[in-house]
C-alpha cells in the first residue's frame, strides 16, 4: 500500500483517553455551581416559585427579555413552537427547567434546589400521539388548532392503478418505543466571564459549537466576539439546549464562572428523546413478489417543544422521504404528520427515524415472503435497487451502490442453508433459534440543498478548512466540524497526508473552539468524514500544487517528475530530494482553505442477526451478527469497523432493552440505569464484518458516511430474528424494544 489512505493506523485521539488526561467539560472548576429546578408534573400553572432567604434564583422574571427557542421552517404546515428558556407561566412536561438556583459548590446547589417551593396546579395531559389527537384533546400550545405541528402527503400519480393490479397486498404495523441518546457524559456547561476582556467562555458538550455560539449570542443580545464557545472531546447531539443560555445568561449577569453538570436523572428525564414513532405500511406485489406500490402512514410524537435548529419537523419528514429505502418503488403513496405530547422534546439521534422505517419495511418484506411462499432473501433480491443513479418517488438520488451484492456477501458469511438445519433440529429439542435480515440505504453527508428543500431557516450543510503547513513540516488542519470520538482527528490526517506528501502524525487538527476555526456545522448525519473530509482535501491539493511548484524550482525539475511522500519532495528516479519542511521555510509557510457543499451519498449495508429465544422466560439472546457494509472508500478501515461495532450495540439495544416509560399523568417511570436499561458486553455478540467499496463518485474522497448505519440495520434484524424463531407458535411482535414483557404477552395462549 503506497499512501495512507486505507490503512488501519491507530486513532492519534485514544492515547490521551486512555492514559485519563481526554478534557471534559464536568473537569473544569468554577467559582459557582447551578442547578435546575425541574417541573415534577407533565402539565399545569405555576402558581408560585419561592427560594429560602439567602438563596439566589434565576426564573423566567429574570429573564424577561430573552426570547424564546423558536427554530422554524416555512413548508409542510409546519407551525413554530416557542420554548422559554425557563418555564414561563405553564409547564408542559416533567422535567421542564422552571428556575435555577446557584451555589458555591455543586451539593449546596443541589440542596437549595430540594428546598425551592414549587406550586403547580396540575392540567389534562397528553402523553402519546393518539391522546393528542384524539376528539377533544386539551391543545398544548396557545394559537394551534390542533396538537399536529407539521403534516405532508405524497401520492404518485400511478399510485391507484398500480396498486388495483396487486396479486397480493400486505400490511403490517410497527411501534417504536421512545429512547433517550445516553451519553457517557451528560450535558454539562461551563461559562466564565472575563472581566478584562467583557467575553464569555462557554464550554459545553455539543457537537455544533459553532451554531451554539450563533444561536446563544442573538438570544442575549451579545456581539459575536463577546462569547467564545468550545466543544471539548466529547457531545450530546446538535440541539441548543435552554439550560446553556441560563449559563451564560448568569455569567454575564454575575460577572464570574459557573459551571452545570446534569446527573443521570435529569439526563433521562429532559434531555432530548427520540424515536417514538408508529407506522403502518402496506405492500403491493405482482405474483413474482416485485413491489408495484407502497403505501404508509407515519405518526411521530415529537415531545413538548421543538429542538434547534432541526425543529419538531425532522423525524416525521425524514421517515416520509426515505420509507423506501433501498427498494424499486415504482409508486408510492404515504402520509406523516408530528404531534405535539405532554413529554419532553425530540431531537435527533443516531440513526434517526431511520431504525423505525427500516423496521418496518423489513417486517412488510419478511410477512410478503411467508405470504407468497418464498425466502426473505429471495423477495429482496427481487425488489432491491439494480440500476444507478436511481430517483426515489419523493425526489432523492441514490448514487452508484451495490445493493444486491452486499445482501449476497452478508448471506455467503451466514451460511444460511446450515442455519436452516440446525435451526430445525433445534426446534425438536424445543429451543427456538431464529435468523432475520435487513438491509437499508443511509443518506450520508448531505449538504446545504437538503436542508434548504426542507424550508429550515437554518440551512447547514457545508464546511470551510483553514489550513497552513510551516517551517517545521507540520500540516494545520483547522476544521468547522466538531469530531465528538469517531476518530474524524485520524482519518482527516490520512487523507491530508496522503494530499500534501506528509506523515499522518505531521497533522494537526484544531476543532471545537469558535476562536480558532472557521465557521463549521459540526457532527451530525453521518457527514463529518464526506464533507470536512472533501474540504480538506480541497486545501490539501491547493497547498500541494504550490509545493510542487516549489519542489521543482529547488530541485531543478519538471513539476511532474516530483513525488511529494512522507515528508519529503524527491526526484523520481533520482536521489535527489528535500524535505517538505525546508521548502516551508524557504517560501516561509504556505497557507490555504476549502470550502465544501456536496449534494450527498448513499451507503447502504445488509444486516443478519442469528438469536436464541427461551419461551420460559421470553429472554432473547443475539448469538451472532454479521454486517455487509458498502461505505464506499474506506479512509481507515479499524475506524470503519469500530463505528459499526458501536452502532449496532445502539441497534441491539433499541431492539430489546432501551426504552423511556411515561405513565398516563406523563410521570416518567425511567429514570435511572435500573430501569432503562443499557447494554452490557454479555449481550452483544461477536460480529463479522465485510466490507465492499462501491467508490462514491458523489464525493470528494470516494467515500460514503457510516455513523448511523449499525444503529439503523441491527433493530429490524433483531425483531426479524425473533419472529422467524418463533414462526412456530404463530407469534409475531412488531414493537421495539421486543421486551420479555412484550414478548410474553405475545406468546401468551400459546401451546
Amino acid at each position: 500500500m503506497t499512501g495512507w489512505v486505507g490503512r488501519p493506523i491507530t486513532r492519534f485521539e485514544d492515547d490521551a483517553l486512555l492514559r485519563g488526561a481526554g478534557h471534559f467539560t464536568a473537569d473544569l472548576p468554577a467559582e459557582a455551581y447551578l442547578r435546575f429546578v425541574r417541573s415534577p408534573v407533565a402539565a399545569g400553572i405555576i402558581d408560585g416559585c419561592i427560594a429560602p432567604d439567602g438563596v439566589m434564583m434565576i426564573t423566567d422574571t429574570d429573564l424577561a427579555s430573552v426570547p424564546p427557542i423558536k427554530p422554524i421552517i416555512r413548508k409542510f404546515g409546519y407551525v413554530p413552537i416557542a420554548q422559554p428558556v425557563l418555564a414561563r407561566g405553564v409547564v408542559r412536561y416533567t422535567g421542564e427547567p422552571v428556575a435555577a438556583v446557584i451555589g458555591q459548590t455543586e451539593e449546596q446547589a443541589e440542596d437549595f434546589a430540594d428546598l425551592v417551593s414549587l406550586n403547580i396546579t396540575p392540567a389534562p395531559v397528553c402523553v402519546t400521539a393518539e391522546a393528542a389527537m384524539a376528539p377533544g384533546a386539551p391543545v398544548i400550545h396557545p394559537g394551534m388548532a390542533d396538537n399536529i405541528v407539521v403534516q405532508t402527503a405524497l401520492t404518485t400519480p400511478g399510485y391507484e392503478s398500480a396498486n388495483a393490479k396487486a396479486a397480493h397486498r400486505v400490511v403490517t404495523k410497527i411501534r417504536s418505543h421512545r429512547q433517550a441518546a445516553l451519553p457517557m457524559e451528560t450535558r454539562a456547561a461551563h461559562a466564565a466571564f472575563d472581566a478584562a476582556t467583557g467575553r464569555v467562555t462557554l464550554t459545553c458538550t455539543a457537537q455544533m459549537p459553532h451554531l451554539m455560539h450563533r444561536a446563544i449570542t442573538a438570544m442575549l443580545g451579545m456581539a459575536a466576539d463577546e462569547l467564545r464557545v468550545i466543544a471539548p472531546d466529547f457531545g450530546q447531539k446538535m440541539s441548543l439546549a435552554a439550560e446553556y443560555v441560563v449559563l451564560v445568561w448568569a455569567a454575564l449577569r454575575l460577572r464570574t464562572s459557573i459551571a452545570w453538570v446534569e446527573d443521570r436523572r435529569d439526563n433521562l428525564m429532559a434531555s432530548f428523546h427520540a424515536r417514538d414513532i408508529a407506522i403502518e405500511v402496506e405492500g403491493a406485489f405482482d405474483n413474482e413478489g416485485r413491489f408495484l406500490a407502497l403505501r404508509g402512514d407515519i405518526t411521530a410524537n415529537v415531545g413538548a417543544y421543538a429542538p434547534y435548529p432541526n425543529t419538531a419537523a425532522v423525524e416525521p419528514l425524514m421517515s416520509f422521504t426515505e420509507l423506501p429505502g433501498p427498494y424499486d418503488i415504482g409508486e408510492y403513496s404515504c402520509a406523516a404528520r408530528g404531534v405535539i405530547t405532554n413529554t419532553c422534546c425530540s431531537a435527533p439521534y443516531r440513526g434517526v427515524a431511520r431504525p423505525a422505517i427500516t423496521l418496518a419495511m423489513e417486517r412488510l418484506l419478511d410477512m410478503a415472503a411467508m405470504q407468497l411462499g418464498m425466502e426473505p432473501a429471495e423477495i429482496r433480491r427481487r425488489n432491491l435497487i439494480r440500476i444507478f443513479p436511481h430517483t426515489t418517488p419523493t425526489g432523492l438520488v441514490y448514487d452508484n451502490a451495490a445493493y444486491v451484492e452486499t445482501m449476497e456477501m452478508a448471506l455467503l458469511a451466514a451460511d444460511v442453508p446450515g442455519f436452516r438445519a440446525r435451526q430445525h433440529a433445534a426446534r425438536a429439542r424445543g429451543v427456538y433459534l431464529g435468523l432475520g435480515m435487513s438491509s437499508f440505504c443511509e443518506r450520508t453527508g448531505y449538504g446545504s440543498a437538503a436542508f434548504a428543500a426542507r424550508g429550515m431557516d437554518i440551512q447547514p450543510g457545508w464546511e470551510h478548512v483553514d489550513m497552513t503547513l510551516d517551517g517545521d513540516g507540520v500540516v494545520t488542519a483547522r476544521i468547522g466540524a466538531s469530531p465528538h470520538g469517531q476518530g474524524l482527528r485520524t482519518t482527516l490526517a490520512q487523507i491530508i497526508a496522503d494530499a500534501v506528501g506528509v506523515v499522518p502524525a505531521n497533522v494537526r487538527v484544531v476543532h471545537g473552539d469558535t476562536d480558532h476555526t472557521p465557521f463549521g456545522w459540526g457532527t451530525f448525519a453521518s457527514r463529518s468524514l464526506v464533507i470536512s473530509g472533501g474540504a480538506s482535501l480541497i486545501a490539501a491539493r491547493k497547498i500541494r500544487e504550490r509545493l510542487l511548484q516549489q519542489a521543482a524550482s529547488y530541485l531543478e525539475a519538471a513539476d511532474a517528475d516530483i513525488d511529494l511522500r512522507d515528508g519529503y519532495a524527491s526526484v523520481t528516479g533520482t536521489d535527489r530530494r528535500v524535505s517538505i519542511a525546508v521548502l516551508a521555510q524557504v517560501h516561509g509557510g504556505f497557507a490555504d482553505d476549502g470550502f465544501y457543499d456536496p449534494l450527498g451519498t448513499f451507503s447502504n449495508a445488509t444486516h443478519i442477526a442469528m438469536v436464541a429465544v427461551d419461551i420460559e422466560t421470553c429472554m432473547v439472546r443475539v448469538e451472532r451478527f454479521i454486517v455487509a457494509e458498502d461505505a464506499g472508500r474506506l479512509i481507515n478501515p479499524m475506524i470503519v469497523d469500530g463505528q459499526i461495532h458501536g452502532g449496532v450495540a445502539q441497534g441491539i439495544a433499541n431492539a430489546l432493552l432501551e426504552e423511556v416509560i411515561y405513565d398516563e399523568t406523563g410521570n416518567i417511570l425511567t429514570i435511572s440505569l435500573a430501569d432503562f436499561l443499557a447494554p452490557t458486553a454479555h449481550e452483544i455478540p461477536a460480529m463479522t464484518i465485510l466490507h465492499r467499496e462501491t467508490i462514491a463518485d458523489a464525493t470528494m474522497t470516494g467515500a460514503k458516511g457510516l455513523g448511523e448505519g449499525g444503529t439503523i440495520g441491527a433493530p429490524a434484524a433483531v425483531l426479524n430474528a425473533i419472529n422467524d424463531a418463533l414462526a412456530p407458535l404463530k407469534v409475531t411482535i412488531n414493537e421495539m424494544p421486543a421486551t420479555p414483557a412484550r414478548l410474553h404477552a405475545a406468546l401468551r395462549g400459546t401451546k
